[in-house]
Formats: C-alpha cells, structure tokens, sequence
C-alpha cells in the first residue's frame, strides 16, 4: 500500500508492548535505543547486528532471533521496523504487518510503509516532531526548529564548510545525552561520517541526518571490536574523501580513550584533527552516585587505574602494591572481571580489607545502580549483584560516606 502523502501525526504509547524490529544493521542502531526509551518490549530479528546492538543483548535489554525473517515474526507487534538492506524482505515484512494491522516503517521506502519515523527535536521534557514526507527536507525542518529552540543556536548551526577533510575526536561522557558537552552535540550535528563506541550517547544519532554515515566502532569487553587499526583507517579515508568525521566515545577520548593514537594516526595522513574534551566517567560517574573522589580532610589523593589486566599480568603497567600502600581513592576503570584479583592484591599488599568500597553500574543512565561493601567483600558482592560492564569500581574512605543524594 502506498502511503498517503498528509501522514496523520501521533504519538504511540508503547511501554511494555511489543515491537519487531527487522534487520540489525545501523537503521536499527539508531531506531532502537529511542524505543526502548519509550519503554518497548523490543524483539530483533537479523543474522547478524552491530556490535552496540549486541551489547544491548548481552544486557537483556532487547530479544535477538539469530536468523533471516520469516513470516509470523510480527505476530503480536503493535508496531514494526523494516530495516534491512534487501528491499524485497521490507516489503514482505510491511506486507504482512498491513496484513496484521501493525503498523510498519520501512527504512528504505519511506512511502511503502504505513508510519513514518519522524526528524525528532528533544529539549527537557519536550519532544518536537517533523514530518514533511521528505527525508531530505523533514531534516531541514527540524533543523529550522532546533535553531529555534535552541539558545544561540549552539546544538544546529549553519554547517562549516572548513570542516570538510577534517576530523573530530568528541567525548560523549558517560552516556547521558544531557552531559554531552554543546561543542560536541554542534560538531556532531555537521558530521557526514560519525564512528561510535557503544558507551558513547545512543539517542544524539537518531537525529542525525538520514544521509549521515555510521560506523559501528563498538567494543564490548571481552567479545566483538573493531580493531583500533581499521577504526584510524575508517577516520583517514573518510576525511581524505572530503567529508566531516566525528570520531564519538564514551567519556573522553584522552583516558583510556586511544584518543592520542587516533589523533596520531590523522596527523601522519596529514589530516587535520581536532578535540572536544568528555566529561570523564572516572569523575562523574561516582559523583553521580552521591561519592566524591576527594573530600576535605579524608583523602588528598585520587588515582585513575585500569583494570582491563589482572596483577601479575606480563602485560600491566600498574603497581598494584604501591597502589596498596596508597591512603587516597582508587577509581578502577574496566576492571569488572579482573577486580577480584585487584582486590586480593590491594589486601596483599596492605591495604585494610575493611576500607570502604562501592560499584556503580550503568552511570547516568536510566539503569544506574550504586553498591557499597568494603574492600574485603567486593568480590563476593559482584557475584551476589552480578555487576556487569559498564561499571566503575571505587575504593576508599570516601565510598563509606553517608549517602546525601535523593535517588543515588
């Protein structure tokens, strides 16, 4: 069925209702996040999906089939995207949603579905939507809206064309859209090339423009990542082709971010390369859970470490036993599945088992959630919460103090 060119608009209330999504690709990357925001029951169906699509399996937050779509997949959809890159299964799948009366957008024939994904503008509590039944020109309507909305103009600007051939190394912090600096959200929104981590704010690419390019340069620990070589190629041949790369991480590009060796990557290919700092998760992650780093007259020292490699490791840098010997605040980064033997190294090597310690899992994101324990139960604590990544370990004083935040 063709669509009608005057779309009704709406708003559909989805929490805890079912929708299928087809294809697991960077349409679906984009599309999901903003449903699950929105409280859907999600349930993709790809062979294959993107890395950050896996990451949001491995969390349980979406349903993943492992398989080609086949008919009976929208039974009981309220609604359903068709997302793959073969326009013959699109059409079966919005043939069979019109069957079902489910209603159907199809990525790739905009006016061959029965929805439309609008251009979205979000400022606080208000969600503005543009719909003009062109791609092209419902972008620069909601371009127009978010000049508009927005002071000074600061997150849409007229786009630079000195940024063409050039690339941007932008921390995303934590994972929050709202702690996204506004260089970083008017950068992006210029961008024609963005490669992104999983960690780095999901809901910013979802109002992209529909011809913006996404790389998927997702690394979930322990399992699928784009090695770091591609990622400075994929940087180099983008900008070399005359376009704008934002290069968008998690937290700040320059701690534990490879920011540098990008960096370096683009100056040896005589690409120019800029930087927009992150807030730092290493900081605003325990602040967020109501735990200074430092606090008057407890501690004067704060100390950054990877965890990604266990002590003993031939391959560490750190010196956990001076580490030990240390009175200040250790905030552990990527350490979750080495940090029982971080713990027992800690206690080793003299540190007090019954220091104060706290893990703050999924920080500033909808899911974050704070325990405490001490230094000698971190271990058994993980287990009994089962901890996962994203999570930022802290030990010391300052992890004991009494909680002073509503909500944390």
């Amino acid at each position: 069925m063709i669509r009608p060119v005057n779309p009704y608009p709406v708003g559909l209330e989805l929490e805890g209702r079912r929708v299928v999504v087809i294809g697991g690709g960077s349409v679906a990357q984009r599309r999901i996040p903003v449903l699950l925001e929105s409280g859907a029951a999600v349930h993709l169906v790809s062979p294959e999906i993107t890395p950050t699509l896996q990451g949001l399996v491995d969390a349980g937050r979406i349903r993943w089939q492992s398989r080609e779509y086949r008919s009976g997949d929208l039974e009981g959809a309220w609604y359903a995207v068709a997302a793959t890159k073969d326009s013959l299964v699109n059409a079966r799948v919005a043939a069979e949603a019109e069957q079902l009366r489910t209603f159907c957008v199809r990525s790739d024939a905009v006016s061959s579905g029965t929805a439309v994904t609008p251009a979205v503008v979000r400022r606080g509590q208000m969600l503005v939507s543009v719909l003009t039944g062109d791609r092209a020109r419902t972008a620069e309507a909601r371009d127009v809206v978010a000049r508009a909305l927005s002071e000074a103009a600061a997150e849409s600007p007229e786009l630079d064309d000195t940024l063409r051939g050039t690339v941007a190394l932008v921390g995303g912090g934590p994972g929050a859209e709202d702690l996204m600096t506004i260089r970083g959200r008017r950068l992006l929104a210029q961008a024609d090339v963005v490669v992104a981590d999983r960690l780095a704010p999901q809901r910013p690419l979802a109002e992209l423009r529909a011809d913006v390019e996404i790389v998927d340069a997702a690394k979930i620990p322990y399992g699928r990542a784009m090695a770091q070589e591609a990622i400075n190629q994929v940087l180099v041949d983008r900008a070399r082709e005359g376009k704008f790369v934002v290069r968008l991480k998690g937290g700040d590009s320059f701690l534990y971010g490879r920011g540098y060796e990008e960096a370096q990557a683009c100056a040896e290919a005589g690409i120019p390369c800029s930087v927009v700092p992150g807030v730092s998760s290493a900081l605003s992650v325990p602040a967020l859970a109501g735990i200074p780093v430092t606090n008057r007259g407890m501690t004067h020292e704060a100390t950054i470490v990877s965890g990604h490699l266990p002590p003993g490791h031939p391959g560490s840098l750190v010196d956990w036993q001076a580490l030990a010997r240390m009175r200040g605040t250790l905030v552990i980064l990527m350490g979750v599945k080495n940090t029982p033997a971080i713990a027992e190294a800690l206690v080793a090597g003299g540190r007090d088992a019954n220091t104060p310690a706290a893990v703050v899992m999924d920080g500033s994101l909808e899911g974050q959630a704070t325990h405490r324990c001490t230094l000698g139960t971190l271990t058994a604590m993980l287990a009994e919460k089962d901890v996962r990544p994203p999570a930022i370990v802290v030990v010391g004083e300052v992890a004991g103090l009494p909680q002073v935040l509503s909500g944390s």
